[in-house]
């Protein structure tokens, strides 16, 4: 027969007033841990005790229950009742709901760390579920952090991980995701989106939080784009766009969601501003994000002059300036510092330069013809570029023959403003070999000849030549007036020089105008147009008045800009490509030292095999198995960490060097040491890629002219 299952008996519970409870000293919890007392007993306060304090009688020396009760088990409430009670919003003799334990088959001590160590906290996810119940429910996230004494962004984000997809969702109950992959997935609200991603990267070796938020906001435009600070965050949302935010990362203002929505408010408020530019006086005004490089080819430019100072204005700039040279000179003989002294020229400098900074203005005059070009910085500020003169808009200029000039185009070619009526030869105001209104011979004496006039003209051509042969300044001087017309005023003919040159603007090549050097190309361009004579014909005066040193800097930029080193597929310039090395050897010019790096969008134009490739042979073809296996945009981001500091050059931008270039250096530069040999000490590898690889196993990447087959520059 079998044996009965003895059943077990629970501990009674009883409702006990608080002042006859005790707290026991066999509580094992003794460190603060979790919520506060504190915030238990306005917990309490509010919802009431929802469970009851484990507690054993207090018995005498005959074993006899005194009536007192002590704690072990519930220590925490126990305080945070008499927190209430001290509040004076507990009776004291209030009954408290209380588990009995008179049996005692287990030690205080033990139900103590029984109730600690069984509880079992929340699944995340039952926390961020419950959260989004109560939202549900009707409070907000201030209210909620208020009853649970969490931060209300703490309420935001669980509220957002709740909101992720519940495909998603219950793979990360199964433990198939992890927590911060949910993180990065909340970035967005689209359920069928977060789900094809997952799809994407499920089965690949990257899953990194990273790149979830990257494929998740890879057709916004984040918030710190110019076009996003120029529009604003306030009217993109104001027009109905949507602003993603990550909670649990710094987002910098997050990502603009409808990339169409916000060109559109971007050509909405350039159009306003670009009418309010050209109420100003401006011929025309042309807007646009942004400009192609070389987008002001072939236009003359105007610039503001300052005003005037009044007489006044000098009285005081003179008084300003004698009490500051005196000070300044009186302070410099004077042993110890003196702050006062020092505010004091301080005050005077300020002063002084805000009578100097002459408010600026345009000619009206000028500004009837001219024109200005409104694009977006980098920043997200309107950059205004004024004064821009386009040659259909000259003003037509008659020559002292009667023609009208001839411009140069941005090819090095010229055009013809006038008709061809006014063709030919001048002399003492009389067109040559034009007969009519001659009736004779004893009308007076007939114009020479058109052949004697060649003939003569001829003469003196080839006597210029050589007198201009023996001048090595002057014929300096004649070239670079040549030069400087074409480059700065357009105009062609005002030279007898048959020399012209040619530019080209290269305005195909995407994000040219932001590099470093066409930075520097416009700044010095400008520079030499704003010291330049106004009107041609003063150009030869201020060029002989210059010194040698700025006509050598002259000279340089006007040729500079006609070389011309562009490898184009439809025109194979082989001599020409080849002079360009002979010259960048000459100049010891390498484009590592000009600051050009492998960027990610440009590794992003390769093939895979070719990124591994560059790879190899910058730092290592360990480093290269380390990223084989990624796709190719993190791939292409990867690869630009490992070749950064590594002086690795595509072929294109390689110095190539051989014998002949070498001698044509050496004899136009001196001696000069190969500087393109590069570095090849390995970058410092990302975190989890440098476990695996070995840097000291990294290759220097050698230069060209060995027979290998080296990486081209794009697909």
């Amino acid at each position: 027969m079998a044996k009965a299952i003895q059943k077990i008996a629970m501990n009674a519970a009883e409702n006990i007033p608080y002042d006859r409870l005790m707290l026991s000293q066999k509580n094992v919890r003794r460190i603060k841990d979790g919520v506060s007392v504190e915030q238990l007993a306005e917990d309490i306060g509010r919802r009431k005790l929802i469970q009851s304090l484990n507690v054993r009688p207090v018995l005498d020396g005959d074993g006899e229950e005194t009536g007192t009760f002590e704690v072990p088990a519930g220590g925490r409430r126990f305080l945070a009742l008499g927190i209430l009670i001290k509040q004076k919003r507990l009776a004291r003799n209030e009954p408290i709901p209380c588990i009995v334990n008179r049996v005692q088959e287990t030690s205080a001590e033990e139900d103590s760390l029984a109730e600690n160590l069984r509880r079992a906290d929340l699944h995340p996810l039952d926390q961020f579920r419950a959260f989004k119940t109560l939202g549900d429910q009707g409070l907000d996230p201030e209210e909620i952090g208020a009853r649970f004494f969490v931060s209300p962004a703490t309420v935001k984000q669980r509220l957002r991980l709740a909101s992720v997809s519940p495909k998603l969702l219950d793979l990360y109950e199964k433990d198939e995701i992890r927590l911060e992959q949910i993180m990065a997935f909340s970035i967005s609200d689209d359920h069928p989106r977060q789900e094809q991603v997952w799809e994407r990267i499920s089965g690949s070796h990257t899953q990194e939080p990273y790149y979830i938020r990257r494929l998740l906001t890879e057709t916004t435009v984040r918030a710190d784009d110019r076009r996003a600070v120029y529009v604003g965050a306030e009217a993109y949302e104001a027009a109905g766009g949507v602003i993603l935010r990550d909670l649990f990362e710094q987002d910098s203002g997050g990502w603009f969601q409808d990339a169409a929505l916000l060109e559109q408010l971007v050509f909405d408020k350039l159009k306003v501003d670009a009418e309010a530019i050209r109420a100003e006086g401006w011929k025309w005004v042309e807007a646009a994000i942004s400009f192609p490089y070389g987008h002001t080819s072939g236009m003359r430019r105007i610039y503001a002059e300052a005003q005037e100072l009044s007489a006044e204005e000098i009285e005081r700039h003179d008084a300003l300036k004698a009490e500051y040279d005196k000070l300044d000179a009186d302070y410099a003989a004077a042993e110890d510092a003196d702050e006062a002294i020092e505010a004091k020229l301080d005050q005077l400098g300020a002063e002084l330069d805000a009578v100097d900074d002459r408010p600026q203005s345009y000619d009206p005059a000028q500004k009837t013809i001219a024109g200005v070009f409104v694009t977006l910085a980098a920043n997200g500020k309107l950059q205004v570029e004024a004064g821009f003169v386009r040659s259909e808009d000259e003003p037509r200029t008659e020559t002292s023959d009667g023609d009208e000039r001839e411009e140069w185009d941005a090819e090095g070619e010229t055009r013809s403003n006038g008709d061809d009526d006014g063709d030919g030869v001048y002399v003492n105001g009389k067109p040559v070999g034009d007969s009519s209104g001659d009736d004779g011979e004893d009308d007076g004496i007939k114009p020479l000849p058109d052949r004697l006039v060649f003939d003569l003209t001829a003469q003196r051509t080839l006597a210029l030549r050589n007198a201009l042969a023996g001048d090595v300044d002057i014929a300096f001087v004649a070239a670079l007036h040549a030069f400087a017309l074409q480059v700065f005023y357009r105009f062609a003919p005002d030279t007898c020089l048959e020399i012209s040159l040619k530019s080209g603007s290269f305005s195909q090549v995407d994000g040219l105008a932001e590099t470093s050097w066409a930075k520097e190309i416009a700044e010095r361009h400008e520079a030499w147009d704003r010291d330049l004579p106004d009107e041609a014909e003063g150009l030869w005066d201020f060029l002989l008045g210059l010194d040698e040193a700025s006509r050598k800097a002259l000279f340089a930029h006007c040729v500079s800009l006609t070389l011309n080193a562009v490898i184009e597929p439809w025109n194979r310039r082989a001599k020409a490509l080849e002079h360009a090395d002979v010259l960048a050897n000459s100049l010891q010019f390498d484009m590592v030292d000009a600051g050009w790096t492998p960027t990610v969008e440009f590794l992003g134009r390769l093939t895979k095999a070719r990124i591994l490739q560059a790879v190899r042979e910058a730092r290592s073809a360990e480093s290269a198995q380390l990223i084989d296996h990624m796709k190719k945009d993190i791939m292409a981001r990867e690869a630009a960490r490992l070749l950064e500091g590594s002086n690795w050059l595509p072929e294109p931008l390689r110095l190539k060097v051989d014998d002949a270039a070498a001698d044509v250096g050496g004899a136009i530069a001196g001696d000069m040491s190969d500087e393109a040999a590069l570095d090849g000490d390995a970058a410092e590898l990302p975190a989890f890629l440098a476990d695996d690889a070995d840097p000291s196993a990294d290759e220097p990447v050698t230069l060209d002219g060995d027979g290998t087959d080296h990486l081209q520059a794009a697909e």
